[in-house]
């Protein structure tokens, strides 16, 4: 069963990055270096775009490929979009459970890559799988 929750969204949904077709399973990207290259090397296809709007596509993409790591068994999956006014990367893990937003009066270490994701985003999607989830994360871009 496939469910989506969408956990932010400053826009009507519009099509967005689906992870590679087929069973997931090793993703060739297993570090947010690698992932942070290939985004790269999509981009450079697009031509020059503002550095700032480069900068939060590429903190979005390591931070949820941390996350997916830190939190849910590793990237199953990695697939990246290019729509006319917004780059989608998406990730997949191995874990069900919708990452979790807590408001934290204390400092600790750790906790903030959500809260950054979701700052810099157009659109977040969280779809969970029994196997897993996928978030999509599209960032704007002007081109």
């Amino acid at each position: 069963m496939n469910t989506r929750s969408d956990t932010r969204s400053r826009t009507p949904a519009a099509p967005t990055a689906r992870p590679g077709a087929g069973a997931y399973g090793p993703s060739p990207i297993g570090t947010p270096a690698q992932a942070r290259q290939l985004v790269c090397h999509t981009l450079a296809t697009l031509g020059p775009l503002p550095p700032d709007q480069v900068d939060d596509l590429l903190l979005v993409t390591s931070e949820l490929v941390t996350n997916a790591h830190r939190h849910g068994g590793g990237v199953t999956d990695f697939g990246i979009a290019v729509g006319p006014d917004r780059v989608t990367v998406s990730v997949a893990d191995a874990s069900g459970e919708a990452p979790r937003y807590d408001l934290r009066e204390e400092l600790r270490p750790g906790g903030f890559g959500w809260p950054i994701v979701l700052r810099l985003c157009r659109e977040v999607t969280v779809d969970t799988r029994p196997d897993g989830k996928t978030i999509h994360a599209a960032v704007t871009v002007d081109r």
